[in-house]
């Protein structure tokens, strides 16, 4: 028996019984509207993609996928992620782009294999302080989102490379991201920031690309200049 099945674009309104074994299994670009329990009952999943299409929930039954590394539950009917998701121990990617989330679970905290992260295009206003417990994340990606905050535990995310808050609604620099030794990449276009605090010289010590377009800044501090004189690339929207 073959350990992937591909039923992509199908036109399933419900999961066929499946057979023991499965390392991958798409079933994307349906038109599943639920799942069933016994979905979890794979030990060996690696990958499982569910997503473009009207599912209104996920199952607890998730969090038994404790081999999963890759989930993509994007473009779905779901307003919420079952905290049981924060059992999936070996997850490195999760992708729970254009949805209806308007919080998230304490839970996703607990996934410290994460690597990749998005969750653009969703309802969040705030981020649950647990998040910077997700010490091996390299990218993450809160695009379209009405956040105005990140939570102070993002100074602990070492690893992070990549962050892009594109399009949120902060208002208040978010000052902890500078003391993040490994940031790279820094996207806060079109935000409601008016102002940006005045940073050590030291601030932001790996950064290679701050974007600012669209931000209403009538002062630009010293650091940001800083940053450029030592080969960072900062985009601003032109006076």
């Amino acid at each position: 028996m073959s350990r992937t099945v591909n039923l992509g674009g199908t036109g399933l309104t419900e999961v066929p019984r499946l057979q023991a074994g499965l390392r991958e299994l798409y079933l994307h670009d349906n038109q599943l509207t639920w799942l069933p329990d016994w979905l979890g009952d794979f030990p060996e999943l690696r990958i499982l993609d569910l997503s473009h299409q009207p599912l209104e929930a996920l199952p607890e039954s998730l969090g038994r996928l404790t081999s999963l590394e890759f989930l993509y539950v994007s473009d779905l009917a779901i307003d919420a992620l079952p905290d049981a998701l924060g059992e999936l121990s070996s997850l490195r990617y999760l992708g729970a782009t254009d949805n209806n989330l308007s919080v998230l679970p304490e839970s996703l905290g607990r996934l410290t294999q994460l690597v990749e992260l998005r969750l653009y295009g969703n309802q969040l206003t705030a981020l649950p302080e647990s998040l910077g417990g997700l010490h091996s994340l390299r990218e993450l990606h809160l695009d379209r989102n009405p956040l105005t905050g990140v939570p102070e535990t993002f100074d602990q995310l070492n690893e992070l490379r990549v962050l892009s808050l594109r399009g949120a609604a902060l208002t208040d620099f978010p000052v902890a991201l500078s003391r993040l030794p490994r940031l790279r990449q820094l996207d806060l276009r079109a935000n409601r920031i008016t102002w940006l605090p005045d940073l050590a010289p030291e601030a932001f010590p790996a950064l290679e690309k701050l974007d600012l377009r669209w931000l209403d800044l009538p002062v630009v501090p010293e650091w940001v200049h800083a940053l450029e004189q030592r080969g960072c690339l900062v985009y601003r929207t032109a006076a």
